[in-house]
Formats: structure tokens, sequence, C-alpha cells
């Protein structure tokens, strides 16, 4: 997510220096940036496979692209978008080479400082709405997860995703009933 302009640590000054040198083989700029976005695409592939394992390997070939192909990036929209795309793409394809079917993981532990009925019931909610994302189709949890998780406007997700920005409303207008309608279950459960 974007803070003060910068993100993941490099702004895009700062990014846009690291591609041009990664272009000419810089080894030591294709480790910088792969370290400032490999939380980041983590993050994002964690939410789209939720198949840790997969998200490393998926990461891995993200990079290897970015590398491979720096000399194509031309500016025409942000290096975390291109990034970002390239990720997307990798992790369809790594879903679509899958023989067993995903099972949703558990999220981490809440904050053990915590009171712990406050730490329960932050907990119970954190996992209902795991849930309610892993419940979305695809092309829904991946709009959601771009906007709020990384920060990123419907004309950079419509980039990354390949597709109108009309599309990426669509896909969040419908997100965001199915996933009112799943919380408001889950909160019915909860009382």
């Amino acid at each position: 997510m974007r803070i003060g302009g910068r993100m993941g640590g490099l702004d895009e000054l700062d990014e846009g220096a690291l591609l041009r040198r990664i272009r000419g083989g810089d080894r030591l700029a294709f480790q910088q940036l792969y370290r400032a976005y490999f939380s980041r695409l983590a993050r994002f592939l964690d939410r789209m496979t939720r198949n840790v394992p997969l998200v490393e390997e998926i990461i891995n070939d993200t990079m290897m692209v970015v590398w491979q192909k720096a000399d194509t990036f031309d500016g025409s929209c942000k290096l975390s978008t291109w990034i970002f795309a390239i990720a997307y793409r990798q992790g369809l394809k790594a879903l679509r080479g899958l023989d067993v079917p995903l099972e949703p993981q558990e999220d981490q532990a809440g904050d053990a400082a915590q009171e712990p009925e406050h730490a329960m019931a932050a907990r119970q909610l954190q996992q209902g709405v795991s849930r309610a994302l892993d419940q979305l189709p695809l092309e829904q949890r991946m709009v959601v997860s771009l906007t709020y998780y990384h920060g990123m406007a419907y004309q950079e997700i419509a980039e990354t995703m390949e597709c109108p920005v009309n599309t990426v409303k669509t896909r969040m207008f419908h997100a965001r009933i199915k996933l009112k309608d799943m919380l408001s279950a889950h909160r019915e459960e909860m009382q």
C-alpha cells in the first residue's frame, strides 16, 4: 500500500533507476527490486492461490520474467502494475497446472498483547473475512485484493488483469455485494 508516495521502500524514481540498471544486467539492482516486491507479491499471490509453496515459485517465475524482459517495459503504466500483471498471469498459469484442489489456510493469530476476548473476536472476524474472500470467484477476489491490500486504482487493476476498467468496476460491485451478504451471515452466527 502506498504511504507518502513510497511503495515497499522504493519510490517510482528509485524503481525506474533499478530497472535501467537491470536492463544493463546489474544483478545487485535485480536483487534489490526482488526484495522490494517479494512481500507485496507474496500477499497478492497468497490471496490468489492459497498455497504457500506455490507462491514462492510464482514469485520466482515472475521475477525471472522481469529480469529477462526488463527491456520490454515501455513505461506506459507504472512498473508495479507491470510486475503485478506478470505475477497475475504467472499465477493463473500455475493454477491451471495444479492437479489438487486448493485448501484455504488459517490466518496468523492476532496480537498476543490484546485482551483475550478482543483478540479472539478480532481473529474470528479476520477468519470470517478471509473465508468470505476465499469464496469469491478468482477475478472478484483479485480485484478486492489489488484494491484494498495493494492500493491499486481501477485503471492499474485493469492493466494488471488485462481487462476494461468497467469490468473491474463490475467485479468490485459484485464482490462487495457477496462480501456484505457473507459477512452479515458470519456476524449473525457470532451473536
